[in-house]
């Protein structure tokens, strides 16, 4: 199974991992399953993000495609409009995150932050598996809460489509449009400062 879209892979301008050139989120999966071997080195990657006094704040709710009840109860949580693509994927994973420092019950302030890190950590090794991910904010939170009956302390934040792309033209034509898109970054000179806000850092 070929999982690289050189049309897909992003042009730089310095040195990166071929397996960040490579990551896009696709709107088109194929369907197939995603092998247990390989969701659990993902899983494993995401692990050892680092994290706020090593704190580990994330909590994953999983499902696989091939438990009809389980992936039914996941893919519910999501907005309507993600649901419509992410039913191909292979695994749905329900991100949420922990509020609170476990040492002394103090607010984490960097708990979206470290949730962010294991799920990018994650992304990594799945692309590097031949796998793609595609995370979305677009859930129902509320649902996840109720449905799972999730503790106070923790917040569902985002959800993770993870699964083998398939060819655009396989897919909804509206969908295979975002796939085909330009792939665009901001310039550093926008988002990297040094003296001051605005101004560009003289590394750049």
């Amino acid at each position: 199974m070929n999982t690289v879209n050189p049309e897909r892979t992003a042009h730089t301008e310095h040195p990166v991992m071929e397996v960040i050139k490579e990551r896009y989120s696709p709107y088109i999966f194929s369907g197939d399953p995603v092998e247990k071997d390989k969701l659990l080195s993902c899983l494993e990657a995401a692990r050892w993000a680092a994290s706020g006094f090593n704190e580990q704040p994330w909590r994953y709710i999983v499902a696989d495609r091939g438990d009809s009840e389980t992936w039914k109860k996941a893919l519910s949580c999501l907005v309507e409009a993600n649901q419509a693509w992410a039913k191909n994927a292979g695994v749905l994973i329900l991100a949420c995150a922990k509020k609170t420092f476990t040492y002394n019950g103090a607010p984490n302030p960097t708990y979206h932050h470290d949730l962010g890190l294991a799920g990018a950590t994650l992304t990594l090794q799945a692309q590097a598996l031949g796998l793609h991910v595609h995370m979305m904010a677009g859930i129902d939170a509320d649902a996840i809460s109720k449905r799972y009956e999730v503790p106070e302390d923790y917040v569902p934040l985002t959800a993770i489509a993870i699964g083998y792309a398939d060819k655009p033209e396989n897919g909804d034509p509206e969908l295979a449009k975002r796939d085909q898109g330009a792939r665009e970054r901001k310039p550093f000179k926008e988002w990297v400062f040094g003296v001051t806000w605005g101004k560009s850092s003289t590394l750049i």
